[in-house]
């Protein structure tokens, strides 16, 4: 019997704090994919900044109630901004949509407490869309033992059987997003691994610690091309410091852009700061693939790279002088007619389909839930 094809709208606002991504896509949520539109809206500076502030104020969940007044209002001024963006994007798709998977801003996360809070009124935005909504799609995996993150691995599987599985006979592809966090997904053809054929892991600081250093330094909000980077010099002596400093013995632990700050570089000029955070950054993002190819003793054919921070090219750079002579440079995964802008804004569609299915988005071997967990929850608010 075939299988009901939705149209689903994704959106997701990422740690770099930029703007919303939005994509609508077409699937069955199993194994059917297609891309329909994919849009890109810059947060106003007065929205972004009051989302970086209140999020530099929740130190801890206790703040929650703290600034409960201003959590309030700044969860609808996001969700009004959401709620502007989607009918823009639809006044050009000019079609129906079945459902919105709405990431929402994530402003404070903490695995070992069971908490991850997202702004993003799920209820508010049903009402004014007059849609389904499905939002909170931590919260399940948290309270299933899992890190809550990261989510997209089953959507990366959905990209291998469609776009790699069939080229050049790949056993394995690394899916790496550097996004404010950097986070990898493993796929393996079944024949190499069992049923053991996804696994995901966060595995460092991607963009947050180099936006963090541009944006308190100058009038900038990233590096662009990692061009003030490349301007600097690099302190070794500070870097290695920091290497020593912050080893990841466990990648089975969520990170959070809390787990790292940028005082380690202080002392320096602008151009090195820049640079010595660059080059902390790439040696833990190849430290994290190495780790996953040696847990599964794998030669992984192809690493590909999405998010924002693939743009970056001495990040990359970096990255790829770090990796093992056995390890594979990075590829971008535009090279396979994908826009690695919009995998996570996509996957939040297809995450949706999947919750409304009331089929699991996360695994053991993605997030450590203690079993396969179903998704977000369902807003019918019209």
């Amino acid at each position: 019997m075939k299988k009901k094809v939705f149209t689903a709208l994704g959106l997701m606002s990422g740690t770099s704090l930029d703007g919303v991504d939005l994509s609508i896509i077409k699937t069955d949520g199993h194994g059917e994919f297609t891309p329909i539109l994919d849009d890109y809206y810059e947060f106003d500076q007065k929205l972004q900044k009051k989302i970086l502030d209140l999020r530099d104020r929740l130190s801890v969940s206790q703040d929650f109630q703290k600034y409960s007044s201003d959590l309030d209002k700044l969860d609808r001024e996001y969700t009004l901004f959401n709620s502007k963006i989607i009918n823009k994007s639809l006044n050009n798709f000019k079609g129906k949509i079945d459902l919105i998977g709405f990431h929402g801003q994530t402003i404070f996360h903490d695995s070992s407490k069971k908490i991850s809070l997202q702004l993003g009124n799920g209820k508010l935005l049903s009402q004014i869309l007059k849609s389904i909504v499905v939002n909170d799609f931590r919260k399940k995996d948290l309270l299933n033992g899992g890190q809550g993150a990261p989510l997209t691995p089953i959507y990366h599987k959905l990209l291998f059987d469609n776009k790699f599985k069939k080229l050049n006979n790949f056993k394995s592809v690394n899916i790496i997003n550097i996004g404010g966090i950097a986070n990898i997904t493993q796929i393996a053809n079944e024949n190499e691994l069992g049923f053991k054929h996804i696994y995901a892991y966060d595995i460092g600081p991607g963009n947050c610690l180099i936006d963090s250093w541009v944006r308190k330094n100058s009038k900038k909000k990233f590096d662009l091309k990692g061009e003030i980077a490349k301007s600097g010099k690099i302190n070794d002596l500070i870097l290695n410091q920091a290497i020593d400093n912050f080893i990841i013995n466990n990648y089975d632990r969520s990170l959070d852009i809390k787990d790292f700050d940028v005082s380690f570089v202080k002392g320096l000029s602008f151009e090195d700061g820049c640079a010595t955070l660059t080059k902390f950054s790439a040696y833990l993002i190849a430290e994290g693939i190495k780790y996953l190819s040696n847990l599964n003793n794998i030669s992984n054919n192809i690493n590909l790279v999405c998010g924002g921070g693939r743009k970056n090219i001495f990040l990359i750079e970096l990255i790829n002088e770090f990796l093992d002579n056995k390890e594979k440079e990075l590829k971008n995964i535009d090279e396979f007619d994908l826009n690695g802008d919009f995998i996570e804004s996509q996957a939040f569609g297809y995450l949706a389909v999947r919750s409304y299915l009331k089929l699991p988005i996360s695994f053991p071997n993605t997030t450590r839930c203690k079993s396969p967990t179903l998704g977000g929850t369902l807003n019918k608010n019209f």
